[in-house]
């Protein structure tokens, strides 16, 4: 089997689109006047339910991307569980080689998370604040598995952003 192989058999699994986000901790956690870190934020479709009881979530990060280094130091992050209309937003958090993300962030309506201070999306379908539990290597991607401390559903009305095929598409 060949990578191409492998990699087209999977586009065939839909699967929904979330962004995880998670605050760098300050420069100085000593210094109560140190500036706080910047927000991260990075979009994924490896993302599931692993456990009611405790509540767990996973999410797959490539090895040395800067969330997964970002989420080594950082044990709190949020994930909100974008709808079809957020598709800029899932593509703008996916680019490589992207500015940083204090601007991606800059015209996205956001709450801070009470439990990670994280950003939590405006008008996604729900949102989750986490805390890892455990952090496993995969090949090249590293499973970070979080127990969920929030979780909410700010948003009743919508429909979930889908990726399916190597593009994002929408339900129905």
């Amino acid at each position: 089997m060949t990578h191409d192989e492998f990699r087209a058999a999977m586009t065939r699994l839909a699967g929904g689109v979330v962004l995880v986000t998670a605050q760098e901790p300050p420069l100085d956690p000593d210094d109560p006047n140190a500036p706080a870190g910047e927000d991260a934020g990075m979009t994924a479709t490896a993302f599931m339910s692993v456990s009611l009881e405790p509540p767990l979530v996973l999410v797959s990060l490539r090895e040395g991307s800067r969330m997964d280094d970002l989420l080594a130091e950082q044990p709190l992050w949020a994930v909100s569980v974008l709808a079809e209309s957020q598709r800029h937003i899932a593509g703008r958090f996916a680019m490589k080689g992207r500015i940083s993300d204090r601007l991606l962030f800059e015209d996205i309506p956001y709450v801070r998370g009470e439990a990670t201070d994280a950003p939590l999306v405006g008008g996604a379908l729900a949102t989750l604040e986490c805390r890892t539990e455990q952090r496993v290597a995969a090949g090249d991607h590293t499973l970070v598995i979080g127990r969920v401390l929030t979780a909410r559903v700010p948003s009743v009305d919508g429909r979930p952003l889908m990726y399916f095929k190597g593009r994002y598409r929408q339900l129905g």
